[in-house]
């Protein structure tokens, strides 16, 4: 046992079986060549593709563009509406009343569609199917659904932005309104037009009238009737002539943030943009023939000189 991995018995050994590992070499290229043709291994194309976050995708949270790009493409919303697409629970043959149709069909969709962030900050996708055409058409999809899905998280936001703008808004007309109407009832009922000025004109009329002492005269009373109703009146028409000005300033800001809302609602931005589109490959990537039979080969020849060993080992004991 001792000598039994010794160099020159292993040697020895190789030579004395040479014959018997040069046909199982030889047996082990042959089926591995056969087992991993396209009778056995369909034969899959891949296709690639690169896209770049803009600028307008905003940012959700800490992480940077790529890396929110990278959540939304790698969701399972996007992967699903893939698979319904392009049906691939029939092409991968799961059956969809399966109880595990959900993880069968999701490891078989990670095992053939990819997506990482290069060193550029680039989002590369990549697809694996039978069909090149379909492996291209699927990346194109893909990158598609991406736009969708963020303009649809984009118009979630501009809507609720529109629809408290408009809350705000029609509460604040409605204040307007109130004010508008106790306004012009003072107008009306107590001549009162524009506290500031009337009350200077008032006043001046009022030291001409004492000048020339007409103060009972019907003008000098008109004069009198009109301060006593800016006495008593005037402060709470100038308050709500104030108030009026400060809440339409309000809703001026209101409607441009909900006018803006709503023109962000019914955009339509491309969010991911293409640095490399996608082509159909006129190449199959899987399998790689050359090294299923390099390794299928290597693992017999050793699997045979094992034995071989083994079997020499315990004649010679």
């Amino acid at each position: 046992m001792t000598n039994f991995f010794d160099n020159q018995n292993l040697l020895d050994t190789l030579w004395k079986w040479k014959k018997h590992l040069i046909v199982v070499g030889i047996l082990a290229i042959v089926f591995s060549a056969f087992f991993s043709s396209s009778i056995f291994i369909k034969p899959k194309y891949k296709s690639t593709a690169r896209i770049y976050p803009s600028k307008n995708i905003y940012v959700f949270s800490d992480e940077s563009e790529s890396e929110q790009l990278l959540e939304i493409i790698s969701s399972q919303d996007i992967k699903f509406r893939v698979i319904d697409a392009f049906d691939l629970s029939k092409e991968y043959k799961i059956d969809k009343t399966d109880p595990l149709y959900l993880s069968y069909i999701m490891s078989e969709f990670n095992e053939n569609v990819s997506f990482k962030k290069t060193e550029y900050e680039t989002i590369e996708i990549s697809v694996l199917d039978t069909d090149p055409k379909q492996a291209a058409a699927m990346c194109d999809s893909i990158i598609a659904f991406v736009d969708s899905k963020i303009l649809t998280m984009h118009r979630i936001k501009y809507v609720e932005a529109a629809n408290v703008a408009k809350k705000e808004m029609d509460l604040i007309e409605h204040q307007i309104d109130s004010v508008r109407i106790k306004m012009d009832f003072m107008r009306k009922e107590y001549k009162i037009l524009d506290y500031g000025l009337q009350t200077k004109e008032i006043t001046k009329g009022m030291v001409d009238i004492l000048v020339k002492q007409k103060e009972h005269t019907a003008e000098g009373k008109k004069i009198e009737l009109w301060m006593k109703n800016l006495t008593e009146n005037g402060g709470e028409f100038d308050i709500l002539n104030k108030r009026q000005i400060m809440m339409t300033t309000q809703l001026e800001a209101l409607k441009k943030i909900y006018d803006e809302a709503v023109s962000g609602s019914n955009k339509t931005i491309i969010y991911g943009q293409r640095v490399q589109n996608p082509i159909p490959a006129d190449k199959k990537s899987y399998p790689i023939r050359s090294l299923i039979i390099f390794i299928s080969t290597l693992a017999a020849l050793f699997a045979a000189f094992l034995v071989i060993l083994f079997l020499d080992n315990k004649k010679n004991s």
